[in-house]
C-alpha cells in the first residue's frame, strides 16, 4: 500500500483541481429592472421514456427570432442536454399579462405531429437563469369515450410564469399552462396558433443560496426518509445477524480446527490430514489465465476507488438537483485520472503470480471494461442517431472522450503498469505449493460455482434491494435523489456483507478440500451484479412505464454496463478479504 500511496494522492490533487469544472453549472447572476434574463429551451420527450429525448424545436413551435445555441460542457453533452434560445422573453421584474411571444399556422403533418406527441405526455424543459422548468405539450380528453378513436387532443399555447426574486437576483419559477387556452389538434387540418405567456413577479425572502434547496429536500420528505431508514435498519440487521452468525460459527469451527491439527502435530505425524489444512501445499497454487485475474482486479480496483470519490464529492454537495451534467463530468474525470491505479493494481499482482508478459496483461486490463462499454455505446449512440434524439453525441464530443483516452487514460495506465512492474513485490504465502496438485475430491450440486454465487449474491442484494428503487427512479425516471450518506451507508453495508459472505464459502469451500478459490472468491463477490441486473428486468416490466425499441435498448444496455461494473468492483472487493482470510488461517497453523 505505500508505493500506491503517490498515485492516490496525485489521483486526489488532479480530481480537486477538477472540482470548478465540475461546479461550473451555477448561476450567479445579478440583474436590474428590464435586464434580459437568459431562458433557454432544452429538451423534449415522453415523459415514461427518460433516455428517448428530442431537441426542442424539432418540433414545429414557433420562434421569436432566430435561435441561438448555448455552448455546452462536457457533461451536458453526455447527459443529452440541447439548449436553445427560447421564444418567450422574461425580462426581470417585468410583469406580462397574455402576451403574444409569437404565431405560427401548423400544417396537417405539423399536427399530425403534435398530436402524436400529446398522446405520449410529451414534455418539455427549459432553464431560466439555471432553474429547471417543466411543462406538458397539451391534455387528451378522454372523458366519457370508451373509443380511443373518440378521444379530444388539445395543444396548450398559454404558459404561466410567476417569478420569485430577491432583490437582484431570481430565486424561484414555477410555470403552468393555463387549462382553458388550448387548441384542438384532434383532427388533421391546418390551424393557427398563437403562443401566449404571462410573467407574474413577487418578492421573497429566501436567500440566493437556498434557492435550490426545495428541489433537493423532495427526496428527504418525512414518508420517503421513514422507507429510507427502514432500508438502514433492514440492511443493518442482515449484516448484524450474518456477521454475528459467520464470527461465531467461523471462530468456532476455526479454534477446533486449530487445536485438532495442534493435537495431530503432537500426537501422530504420520497421521493423515483432512479438511483445509490437507490442501496446504496447493492452496496458494496460482489460478489459470492469471492474465485475466490480474486485469480483472486491477479494473474493479480503479471501478471502487471511481465509487469512492463519486461518494466524496456527493457528501461535500457537488451533485445538488439540474447541476446539469456534473455526474457525467466527474465519471470521465475520474474515471480517467484513477487509469493509473488499475494498471499499477494489475500488473504488480500479475508479476506477483510469476507472469511475464506484462504489455499484454496491461492491455486486458485497459479494455476489460472499457471494451464492453465502448462497443455498448456504440450501438446505442447508432440507435440515437437513427431516432434523432440528443442522446446521439455529436462527433465533437466523441473525439474529445477519444483524446481524454489517448492522452490522460492510456498513459496513466502504463505508467501505472510499468510501476506495478517495478515495484518487485512478492507474493506473500504462508505455505509452500506442491510440484503436482492434488485432485479434488468430488463435490455435491450445491457445492459448484453457479449455486455458490446464487448464495453468495442474494444477501448482498437484499441489504440493497430496498434503496435500489429510488435510485432507478432517479436515473431511469423523474425522481429526484439527493440523500446521499444513506447512500453511503448502504454502500459501506454493501461491502461488508460481501466480504463475509465471500470469506464464509472460501472457508467452505476448503474444508470440503477444494483448492480452486480464487476464481471462486471472485465470482461469488461479484453476483451481486448479477442480482442486480435481474432486477433490471423487475423494475422495467413491473414498475415502470418504459416502452420503445430505444429506451429499452438505453435501459438494458447501460444497465449491463453498469452492473458488469458492480460484478467486478465487488469481484475485486471478495477476493481480497478472502485472501486476507486464508492467508490468516495458514499462517495459524505449522505446514510445511
Amino acid at each position: 500500500m505505500e508505493k500506491i500511496a503517490p498515485w492516490l494522492l496525485a489521483v486526489i490533487l488532479l480530481a480537486l483541481c477538477s472540482l470548478p469544472q465540475i461546479r461550473s453549472g451555477a448561476s450567479d447572476h445579478r440583474y436590474k429592472a428590464g435586464d434580459e434574463v437568459p431562458l433557454y429551451a432544452n429538451k423534449v420527450g415522453p415523459f415514461h421514456n427518460p433516455s428517448e429525448t428530442y431537441r426542442y424545436f424539432d418540433f414545429p413551435f414557433c420562434s421569436a427570432g432566430p435561435v441561438k445555441e448555448k455552448k455546452e460542457a462536457l457533461g451536458e453533452l453526455l447527459n443529452g442536454d440541447r439548449l436553445v434560445s427560447a421564444p418567450y422573453k422574461l425580462d426581470f421584474l417585468a410583469d406580462k399579462d397574455s402576451e403574444i411571444a409569437c404565431k405560427k399556422r401548423l400544417t396537417k403533418e405539423e399536427v399530425a405531429k403534435f398530436r402524436d406527441a400529446v398522446s405520449k405526455d410529451y414534455y418539455f424543459q427549459m432553464y431560466y437563469d439555471d432553474l429547471p422548468i417543466w411543462g406538458f405539450f397539451g391534455r387528451v380528453d378522454k372523458e366519457g369515450k370508451a373509443d380511443p378513436s373518440d378521444y379530444k387532443y388539445y395543444l396548450f399555447k398559454h404558459l404561466i410564469f410567476e417569478i420569485s426574486y430577491n432583490k437582484d437576483r431570481v430565486i424561484e419559477i414555477i410555470a403552468r399552462s393555463d387549462p382553458t387556452a388550448v387548441v384542438d389538434i384532434t383532427q388533421d387540418e391546418e390551424v393557427n396558433v398563437d403562443f401566449i405567456c404571462s410573467v407574474k413577479w413577487k418578492e421573497t425572502d429566501t436567500s440566493f443560496d437556498d434557492r435550490m434547496k426545495k428541489y433537493s429536500q423532495s427526496s428527504s420528505l418525512p414518508h420517503h426518509l421513514e422507507i429510507h431508514w427502514f432500508s438502514i435498519i433492514n440492511s443493518c440487521v442482515t449484516v448484524l445477524l450474518l456477521t454475528g452468525f459467520l464470527a461465531t460459527i467461523l471462530m468456532r469451527v476455526l479454534k477446533n480446527d486449530f487445536v485438532k491439527y495442534a493435537h495431530d502435530e503432537e500426537s501422530a505425524d504420520d497421521q493423515e490430514e483432512t479438511g483445509w489444512k490437507y490442501i496446504h501445499g496447493d492452496v496458494f497454487r496460482y489460478p489459470k489465465y492469471k492474465s485475466l485475474f490480474s486485469a480483472a482486479l486491477g479494473s474493479g480496483t480503479q471501478l471502487f476507488t471511481l465509487a469512492i470519490f463519486i461518494f466524496i464529492l456527493s457528501l461535500v454537495g457537488v451533485f445538488y438537483p439540474y447541476n446539469r451534467g456534473a455526474l457525467f463530468t466527474a465519471l470521465v474525470v475520474i474515471y480517467a485520472l484513477t487509469s493509473g491505479i488499475a494498471g499499477y493494481t494489475a500488473a504488480s499482482f500479475y508479476c506477483q503470480l510469476e507472469g511475464t508478459n506484462w504489455v499484454r496483461n496491461l492491455l486486458l486490463t485497459g479494455s476489460l471494461f472499457c471494451g464492453p462499454l465502448f462497443l455498448t455505446f456504440c450501438f446505442l449512440n447508432t440507435v440515437a442517431i437513427t431516432y434523432n434524439a440528443t442522446a446521439a453525441l455529436p462527433f465533437g464530443t466523441i473525439m474529445v472522450i477519444f483524446l481524454i483516452w489517448a492522452l490522460v487514460t492510456s498513459p496513466l495506465l502504463v505508467l501505472g503498469g510499468v510501476a506495478g512492474k517495478n515495484s518487485k513485490a512478492e507474493f506473500q504465502a504462508p505455505c509452500r505449493t506442491t510440484k503436482y496438485p492434488r485432485e479434488i475430491p468430488p463435490l455435491p450440486w450445491y457445492r459448484k460455482t453457479l449455486p455458490q454465487m446464487a448464495m453468495a449474491g442474494f444477501l448482498p442484494f437484499s441489504a440493497i434491494y430496498i434503496e435500489l428503487y429510488y435510485i432507478f427512479a432517479s436515473v431511469w425516471g423523474h425522481r429526484i435523489y439527493t440523500i446521499y450518506s444513506i447512500l453511503f451507508i448502504v454502500f459501506i453495508i454493501l461491502l461488508i456483507v460481501t466480504a463475509f459472505i465471500t470469506v464464509a464459502l472460501t472457508y467452505f469451500q476448503l474444508a470440503a478440500e477444494d483448492h480452486e478459490w480464487w476464481w471462486r472468491s471472485f465470482l461469488c463477490g461479484g453476483s451481486t451484479g448479477l442480482f442486480i441486473y435481474a432486477y433490471c428486468l423487475y423494475y422495467y416490466y413491473a414498475r415502470s412505464d418504459m416502452s420503445g425499441f430505444m429506451q429499452t435498448s438505453f435501459f438494458f444496455g447501460y444497465m449491463a454496463c453498469i452492473c458488469y461494473g458492480f460484478f467486478l468492483m465487488l469481484g475485486t472487493v471478495g477476493f481480497r478479504a478472502a485472501l486476507f482470510f486464508v492467508r490468516h488461517i495458514y499462517h495459524s497453523i505449522k505446514c510445511e
